[in-house]
């Protein structure tokens, strides 16, 4: 589960960072050129290959270490009293997860379902930005990526330094530190994600 979460965790710094070309605001030309390069190159297929691997098993590890938990205590607890130190969101971390997928398929289904759709059926150009600005526009899908964005930055609070725990690194020096990093990492992501839509939805883009 740590090991798959690094690979994820690392996938959104390259994500964010190829989705923030749209800043340029030069009506999408660098982003659809990102995007492109993206589509095209035959390295990246393969990568993507690894990607749809990393989610499906992180999503399965999920389930089994969460019926694992619920199997280990056959009668539930009356009333579940946590002590102070365990954060609500590491509590409910099957809850958010959940939220996640369905952000995920949310996402999939707009911008990679609908991507692989035009470049095989209609031609090699797909504009990219226009779909984006389309679908971040729409009230509804707004606030459902925002909710998305949501659940994951709690999923990510909790998950950046559990993964570093599970592989021992668990100290007095190291752990503040890390919880730090991981703090920073998961709100600056978060926010670099969400700003997106909100550039389109206040017209920031054109």
């Amino acid at each position: 589960m740590a090991f798959t979460g690094f690979f994820l965790i690392f996938y959104l710094i390259v994500h964010a960072g190829i989705n923030a070309t749209i800043f340029f605001n030069d009506s999408g030309q660098t982003f659809n050129a990102a995007a492109s390069f993206m589509l095209h190159n035959y390295v990246v297929r393969i990568l993507e290959v690894g990607l749809f691997a990393g989610f499906i098993l992180h999503i399965i590890q999920g389930i089994m270490l969460w019926r694992q938990n619920k199997a280990a205590r056959k009668i539930n607890y009356l009333k579940q009293n946590y002590v102070k130190e365990i954060n609500w969101n590491s509590r409910v971390m099957g809850w958010l997860g959940t939220f996640i997928l369905l952000f995920l398929v949310m996402h999939l289904y707009h911008f990679w379902a609908g991507t692989k759709h035009e470049l095989y059926f209609h031609g090699p150009e797909v504009n990219l930005y226009e779909e984006m600005k389309e679908i971040f526009t729409n009230p509804v899908w707004f606030a459902l990526y925002m909710i998305g964005l949501g659940s994951l930055l709690f999923h990510l609070l909790h998950g950046f330094h559990s993964a570093f725990e599970t592989f021992g690194i668990n100290n007095k020096r190291w752990t503040p530190i890390i919880i730090a990093i991981g703090v920073f990492y998961s709100v600056v992501i978060c926010l670099l994600f969400a700003s997106m839509p909100l550039a389109f939805m206040v017209g920031w883009l054109q």
